[in-house]
């Protein structure tokens, strides 16, 4: 019997869908890494489900390796406190944005652009970092099948709970 996937509770979910860097990573036939920078996060009521917003014509090869092989991990990491968690999916798929996923990624804007912000970047600097036309963004969406911590130190490759 499998255990179950993790679940996102309320805290997390805000964390992930807030000031943080987005970086999505997949991998070819070979193996080798694609890789490519959230512009946004969704997550579901239940907490389970996650989208990750990329720019289409930036990352064709992740894309694309989503497409044939299913499989995603992203890490979400706050540039303040280095506090950084990584959640991965084996179901992973395309999905064009709608109109509450604009919404989103205009918040996330918002929260990347306070949190470098306050840590000396200029104002805009995150909102020109993942600038890109609305008709240029696709979703990525999964079930959580597994989470890790990832801030660096004793606590770094824990596996989040389950519930």
């Amino acid at each position: 019997m499998t255990s179950p996937a993790p679940t996102l509770d309320a805290e997390l979910a805000a964390f992930v869908q807030g000031g943080v860097g987005i970086v999505v990573a997949s991998r070819d036939d070979r193996l080798l890494a694609s890789i490519a920078r959230g512009v946004g996060c969704r997550i579901d009521r239940g907490g389970q489900r996650v989208t990750v917003f990329v720019v289409r014509s930036e990352n064709e090869a992740l894309l694309a390796d989503v497409r044939r092989h299913r499989l995603v991990a992203v890490v979400f990491s706050q540039p303040s406190s280095h506090r950084t968690v990584q959640l991965k999916g084996s179901d992973a798929c395309e999905r064009a944005p709608e109109s509450e996923d604009f919404a989103a990624m205009n918040a996330y804007a918002a929260a990347l652009d306070a949190e470098l912000s306050g840590i000396g970047f200029g104002n805009g600097y995150a909102r020109a970092l993942i600038a890109h036309a609305p008709g240029d963004v696709v979703g990525v969406c999964f079930t959580v099948s597994d989470g890790y911590v990832q801030t660096p130190g004793p606590r770094a490759g824990e596996r989040l709970a389950k519930p």
